[in-house]
C-alpha cells in the first residue's frame, strides 16, 4: 500500500492533469497551512478543508487524525513525515514572501527591520516550529537583529493570529507571508525584508498513507499542481514552484 501511494505521488509530481470536480465521488479532507486560507477553496470547493498552523497539523496526523492530505507552509515538516512513514514523498506545489507588517497609521514610525530592536516596539511572531515562526527566526539571525527578540510581546500558534493582533493595533509589527498581507490591504503595511535576509519560503504537499479517501486525495494534489490551480494561487499572491 505504502509503495502504491508513493507511485501515485509520483505520478502527480510528473504532471498528470486534473480530475473534473463533478465526478469526484469522494471528498478529501485536506490539512492545510492557515495561509492557504483562502486560495485552496477556490481550488477544490468540495473538499472539506482544516486550517492552521503546519507544525499542529503535522502533529495532529502522528496521532492519527482524519486527514487525506497535508499541505504544509514549508517542506521540513511533510518530508518528516514521510521519513517517518505517515504521508507520500512531498511535492513542492507553491512558494511565498515574508515580509513585516505594521498598522496602518504606524505609530511607532517602524521603516525597515532595523528599527525592531528600538526600546517600546511591540513585535508580535509565530512561535518556533510554526513555519512562519521559524522564518521569521532565519530572518532577525541572518541580519543579525536578535535584539529584536527582547521586543516580542506575543507569539502565535499560526500566522493569521500573527496578522490579527497587528492588523487590530495590539502590536506595532509582525512578521507574516506577502499573500496574508494583502488580505488586509487598509489595516496593515507593508515593508520588504533586505535581500541578504529573505528566506526560502516553499510549500510541501503529501497524500496521508493512513488515509481512506486516497483516490479524492490524489486528485486533490493533481488538482493543485495542474495549470488552473497554480494560476488561482497565483491570483491570490503566492509564487511559482520551482521544480525539482
Amino acid at each position: 500500500m505504502r509503495l502504491a501511494c508513493t507511485a501515485a505521488a509520483l505520478a502527480v509530481a510528473a504532471g498528470v492533469g486534473p480530475a473534473s470536480a463533478g465526478t469526484d465521488t469522494q471528498r478529501a479532507t485536506v490539512y492545510a497551512a492557515a495561509s492557504l486560507t483562502d486560495a485552496f477553496p477556490k481550488i477544490a470547493p468540495n473538499a472539506r478543508f482544516s486550517f492552521a498552523g503546519s507544525n499542529t497539523l503535522a502533529a495532529q496526523i502522528r496521532q492519527g487524525a482524519p486527514a487525506d492530505v497535508f499541505a504544509s507552509a514549508n517542506v521540513k515538516l511533510p518530508y518528516g513525515l514521510y521519513g517517518d512513514g505517515f504521508c507520500s514523498k512531498p511535492v513542492v506545489f507553491t512558494r511565498n514572501a515574508l515580509v513585516l507588517i505594521v498598522p496602518r497609521s504606524n505609530p511607532r514610525h517602524i521603516k525597515g527591520v532595523s528599527d525592531l530592536t528600538r526600546s517600546g516596539v511591540k513585535l508580535v511572531i509565530a512561535d518556533k516550529g510554526v513555519p512562519v515562526g521559524d522564518y521569521t527566526l532565519q530572518v532577525l539571525a541572518k541580519l543579525k537583529l536578535d535584539g529584536a527578540l527582547k521586543n516580542v510581546v506575543s507569539r502565535e500558534t499560526d500566522v493569521r493570529e500573527v496578522l490579527a493582533k497587528v492588523a487590530l493595533g495590539e502590536a506595532d509589527a509582525g512578521f507574516v507571508y506577502s499573500t496574508d498581507a494583502r488580505t488586509v490591504p487598509r489595516k496593515v503595511k507593508v515593508l520588504t525584508i533586505p535581500p541578504r535576509g529573505r528566506p526560502n519560503v516553499e510549500y510541501g504537499i503529501c497524500v496521508v498513507l493512513a488515509s481512506h479517501q486516497k483516490d479524492a486525495a490524489q486528485r486533490f494534489v493533481k488538482r493543485v499542481l495542474s495549470p488552473a490551480g497554480q494560476r488561482i494561487l497565483l491570483r491570490f499572491g503566492f509564487l511559482p514552484r520551482v521544480r525539482r
